[in-house]
């Protein structure tokens, strides 16, 4: 829970688009130090010239998330820049979809490198300095927020790469904010749920590595690609609407926070599966005429 973001420290990956960029423009607003992060550089570059035209004391770094040393470096150059942070922002994200047994190995490690490891890399390398300032300083307020995805509470067929990468960054948040409780009671944690939301994640193959290339589109993962462009370019929730309710969270230490409540159907629909010893429900009980067409489509492909 922070009450006053003026004069703290924000760190942010992801930060060069969607909800990173969202959450630096409301942490300027409000008088934060802002530290962006980023792998493609001319978005980070962009997004470096805004911030600091709004006034923030800006660091930009062109940042792989998914590699630890890398991450170790850029949490010692905000500590010696800034101290310790306040709000940690681990929300660099790439999707890939496709049947979960056509995905090759290069797209496992990239999509678990970005998704879970970069998660994993900005806890491990923040969490501890943050812990060092509260046990020093007793006015000292932390919060770290990770992005997963309402995927990452349901498993909706045909992407099971990405829902295997946001399940884990769901338990390793709630996770840490239990662990958190056990320690201290000055800096606290969230997960970001959102569903979908016009981001640039769904062109996130123009950041892929050249050591992990893609393979040619198999025709599942082409009908992933059109039908997530459809879904995110309708939306009626915006990137900055989702950024606000990240910050609300941090003020009022809200844990779960969510782009679609209404979405949140769906999950109850699982969780009674599990708790009832049920197979899972269909994913598509409340939209059938998509798993009728999703179903009609892969297996027109694959005649």
């Amino acid at each position: 829970m922070i009450n006053d973001f003026k004069g703290k420290t924000a760190v942010l990956t992801g930060a060069g688009s969607g909800f990173g960029l969202e959450c630096a423009r409301i942490a300027a607003r409000r008088g934060m130090n802002v530290v962006l992060v980023d792998i493609q550089a001319d978005a980070l570059a962009a997004a470096e010239a805004e911030i600091k035209a709004l006034g923030a004391r800006t660091m930009a770094r062109r940042v792989d998330v998914s590699k630890p040393p890398v991450m170790e470096l850029l949490a010692q150059h905000v500590k010696e820049e800034f101290g310790a942070p306040h709000f940690v922002f681990n929300n660099a994200g790439v999707g890939a979809g496709g049947l979960i047994w056509e995905n090759t190995v290069k797209d496992w490690e990239w999509v678990l490198g970005v998704n879970l490891w970069g998660v994993i890399n900005g806890v491990r390398g923040f969490t501890p300095m943050m812990l060092d300032e509260a046990r020093r300083n007793p006015a000292y307020q932390g919060h770290i927020v990770n992005t997963a995805s309402m995927a990452g509470l349901l498993t909706p067929p045909n992407m099971g790469i990405y829902n295997v990468s946001k399940h884990a960054v769901v338990a390793l948040t709630e996770t840490l904010y239990q662990d958190l409780k056990l320690v201290t009671d000055q800096i606290s944690a969230s997960v970001l749920c959102p569903y979908f939301v016009t981001t640039g994640i769904h062109q996130s193959e123009r950041n892929r590595p050249a050591d992990m290339p893609a393979a040619e589109l198999t025709p599942s993962q082409r009908i992933q690609q059109a039908m997530t462009d459809k879904a995110t370019g309708s939306g009626k929730v915006s990137a900055a609407d989702v950024a606000n309710k990240v910050f609300d969270a941090i003020e009022h230490d809200q844990f779960y926070v969510f782009s679609h409540p209404k979405a949140l159907g769906n999950v109850k629909s699982r969780m009674d599966a599990i708790v009832e010893i049920r197979n899972p429900p269909d994913p598509f009980a409340e939209r059938p005429e998509i798993g009728v067409g999703l179903r009609a489509a892969l297996r027109g492909e694959a005649a």
